[in-house]
């Protein structure tokens, strides 16, 4: 028990210096000493930093998935898009700088390859049942076409962008968003 404690200190350690140091990823040395413990620590938990890594962007999925409510199925139209771009939205704010040092490294590693291939599928998935209303007017083909923009409107390097290069708010980042979502979503059916 006091061993899976050190570790979840030493991967949240490891997340804060990802978050704080972005995009650049912490050393062992550094995750040492913002854990509170000697590097010898660390290795004794994880084999190496690429370990260590995986293990914190499982651990960052872990607390993202956590931040998403359960899903507004029903409801209208701009109901749901409000919902689901507000709880995206708080996810990428969580999730930015994480992301980024991730997609900085993961060339080298099919782990995160596949950690990151599972967040966009996550993310698909949350769409789909958000607008299935809207997508189930859409053949199957048409309809992963769409699910594939809505998620590369929703990026969290797009989300990104919007905050940081031009400076929207929280507030406006999410209108920007809505606006684009309902513009890509073929008509509601009706009843």
């Amino acid at each position: 028990m006091r061993s899976e404690r050190t570790r979840q200190t030493i991967i949240v350690a490891y997340l804060d210096l990802a978050y704080e140091n972005s995009p650049r990823m912490p050393t062992a040395a550094e995750t040492a000493g913002r854990a509170g413990y000697a590097v010898r620590s660390v290795f004794e938990r994880f084999p190496d930093m690429h370990s260590l890594q995986v293990a914190a962007t499982d651990y960052a999925l872990d607390q993202a998935t956590n931040l998403v409510p359960p899903h507004l199925a029903d409801g209208d139209r701009q109901a749901r898009i409000t919902y689901q771009v507000a709880t995206r939205g708080r996810v990428c704010e969580q999730w930015l700088r994480l992301w980024r040092a991730l997609m900085a490294t993961h060339g080298n590693s099919k782990e995160l390859e596949l950690r990151i291939r599972k967040a966009r599928e996550l993310t698909i998935a949350r769409l789909e049942v958000s607008y299935a209303a809207e997508l189930s007017t859409l053949a199957p083909k048409g309809r992963r076409r769409l699910l594939i923009a809505l998620e590369a409107v929703t990026d969290t390097e797009c989300w990104g962008r919007m905050r940081e290069f031009f400076g929207l708010s929280f507030e406006e980042a999410c209108a920007a968003w809505a606006q684009a979502i309902d513009r890509l979503l073929p008509p509601t059916p009706p009843g």
